[in-house]
């Protein structure tokens, strides 16, 4: 559905195992190339466990196409399969010819027959059971028993088990530890981080034919990676629905909104399979409740422990000095405080007066000694920040109760209730809107053809054709007018060449169009026919209609 609004071959984001869009990411690639050696170098068993939706069948799918010729591959969908079912199936993917009702011993004898035919002719067998974590623990057994297969130098056959973490919890009881013993490479798929998201993202959307800088926004990128836990399914489904909403809303470019529109359509579990992930968080939740109760019993006991000994538990707050603590008597032996106005305005100092004497014991050349706030009685506490001579008064000061009073000079009136000076500087007001974005100063090219790109469009019928050359953010606009140069030395016309520039996906973008054409087919064509540098980023033909 929405193919054609982003120029796309397939769908990006499907949940069925397509190979093609194997990422090779986040340790994906060397996992398989591991998987690979340990196979062609005759490893015993190999074990890749991950979450529901890792990736493991799609790593699986990806293993059977990259291992070489020689070997022979049988894949095991079916985990519920018996202890004789499993020989009976591997049998019959070898195709030996054996009774249907020939007993389990007799099919092991023409296994271990066919086995050693084929290691005398170059050739290996592997098989690749999926959802080993589901299969019956006589079955896992038998599984041991196939291991045994060899010859003196190698083994017979290679076991692959693919499974949920649940499988690791199987193999740790007691009874299954001679299995155990006999996996010699365990891999993990790991769930992606943001930064892996966004390569994968970005990997899928450009395997289905996007040509566009990246869609998802830093924002619709975290939102993904909550709700998905970093699994694979999860961001492809999350993903298709991002790219439905943006398209019903005629964006380009998936942010916040389309990105919680496609977490409310989906009902993914809050439990993850294996209880990997739920035990981890359990764990980590009983290790903050211990540290919380350590904590309170740690200062109950210091609380306890000061009431005790006479020592008061927390200082108690210093009480409010009293308006008349100014004229408080001083303490002995200390010069008494001077005394202060409290009418009239300040007086200004001299400007030849001797600064007032350092306290004793106060090095010669250091600033006097500020006396705290709650000595100094109320009047001496400046009620504003003193202003440069000729400046505009504190705008954020409240206006005077009684403006007569600034005249008559009276105490009561704050400094700042002064009214403002004729002629004074006005102040920015920090409550007026920022100023409207202004597009950047495009090149001359770029102006020229955005300019006959508008008549262009407003020509076009909704149902013609053009070929979409190239699009970017409007930040990077020189690199439009860089191939606006290159092509105005040669062909095509540069009348067949018009710029675009849109806000539409919440940014300033702009984008370069090639032709017009009555039909897809005939834009499909002519793409074959434009020189090196329109086709240098993978040009695809889009409608009129969409672009408007």
């Amino acid at each position: 559905m929405y193919l054609e609004h982003f120029g796309l071959n397939e769908p990006p984001f499907r949940i069925t195992p397509h190979t093609d869009f194997f990422f090779e990411g986040a340790n994906r690639g060397a996992t398989l190339d591991a998987l690979v050696y340990a196979i062609t170098h005759d490893e015993g068993i190999v074990k890749v466990s991950g979450e529901v939706g890792s990736g493991k069948t799609m790593l699986c799918r990806v293993l059977m196409e990259r291992l070489p010729d020689r070997v022979t591959i049988i894949y095991l969908a079916n985990p519920s399969l018996s202890r004789d079912d499993i020989l009976y199936a591997i049998a019959d993917e070898l195709r030996l010819d054996i009774p249907d009702n020939a007993r389990s011993s007799v099919v092991m004898r023409a296994l271990h027959d066919h086995l050693i035919k084929s290691y005398g002719e170059g050739r290996q067998v592997v098989v690749l059971i999926d959802e080993a974590h589901a299969m019956p623990t006589e079955t896992l057994e038998e599984i041991r028993l196939l291991s045994n297969l060899e010859t003196n130098h190698s083994k017979l056959l290679q076991l692959v088990l693919f499974g949920q973490p649940e499988l690791n919890d199987i193999l740790a009881r007691p009874d299954m530890r001679q299995l155990k013993e006999r996996i010699t490479h365990n891999f993990g798929l790991e769930p992606l981080v943001r930064e892996d998201i966004s390569h994968y993202l970005d990997f899928r959307m450009r395997a289905a034919g996007y040509r566009g800088p990246s869609i998802f926004a830093p924002p619709a990128l975290k939102l993904i990676e909550q709700s998905s836990l970093g699994l694979t399914r999860r961001i492809n489904i999350l993903a298709d629905k991002a790219l439905l909403a943006a398209f019903s809303a005629g964006s380009h470019q998936i942010g916040t909104k389309e990105t919680q529109a496609a977490i409310r359509d989906c009902e993914f579990s809050d439990a993850t399979y294996g209880g990997g992930r739920a035990r981890g968080r359990t764990r980590s939740l009983w290790i903050v409740i211990a540290l919380t109760i350590l904590i309170l019993a740690g200062a109950t006991w210091l609380i306890l422990s000061r009431t005790e000994t006479g020592v008061p538990a927390m200082p108690a707050a210093a009480p409010a000095a009293p308006a008349s603590a100014a004229t408080a008597t001083p303490p002995a032996g200390a010069e008494p405080a001077a005394p202060t106005t409290t009418s009239g305005p300040p007086a200004s100092p001299q400007p030849n007066a001797a600064p007032p004497a350092a306290a004793e014991g106060t090095p010669p050349g250091s600033p006097p000694a500020t006396p705290p706030l709650a000595s100094l009685p109320p009047a001496a506490i400046p009620t504003t920040t003193p202003q440069p001579s000729g400046s505009a008064p504190n705008p954020v000061a409240s206006p005077p109760a009684n403006p007569s009073a600034v005249a008559a000079g009276s105490a009561s009136a704050p400094v700042a209730a002064i009214a403002p000076t004729p002629g004074a500087k006005a102040e920015v007001n920090l409550a007026a809107p920022p100023p409207k974005q202004v597009k950047p100063k495009f090149g001359p090219l770029t102006r020229e053809r955005l300019e006959a790109g508008q008549i262009w469009l407003q020509q076009l019928p909704d149902d013609h054709w053009f070929i979409q050359v190239f699009a970017t953010d409007a930040s990077q606009h020189a690199e439009v007018e860089t191939l606006l140069r290159r092509l105005s030395s040669g062909k095509p016309e540069m009348n067949d060449i018009h710029v675009y520039y849109s806000e539409l996906s919440g940014r300033p973008r702009l984008g370069v169009t090639y032709g017009n054409y009555p039909t897809r087919a005939a834009a499909a064509a002519d793409i074959r026919e434009l020189p090196k540098p329109l086709r240098a980023n993978k040009p695809y033909p889009r409608k009129v209609a969409r672009l408007r």
